[in-house]
């Protein structure tokens, strides 16, 4: 099973919201809030979909609305992946 990285999610991110003018999501995000990155919940809920179609994987809504990191939505989605065994 593949492991889940800050890149996919970036990846993932960028290609269902988009990405803010003013933030530069290549450099360190990982611990830097959601808000600040120009993302919301619809953001993250819909990158959600997307991991659920590409990864097999599906996020429990009441822990995906306390995630408020990259670094916390990545080790939300490998402990899932873990639990499910499923994998990209």
């Amino acid at each position: 099973m593949d492991a889940f990285t800050l890149a996919e999610l970036i990846r993932i991110m960028r290609e269902c919201a988009g990405e803010d003018d003013q933030v530069d999501l290549d450099g360190d995000v990982a611990e830097v809030d959601f808000a600040e990155l120009g993302y919301d919940s619809l953001a993250l809920l819909e990158t959600a979909g997307r991991l659920a179609r590409e990864w097999g994987v599906s996020l429990p809504e009441e822990e995906l609305t306390q995630v408020r990191t990259p670094a916390g939505y990545v080790a939300l989605v490998n402990r899932e992946l873990a639990q499910s065994g499923a994998g990209g």
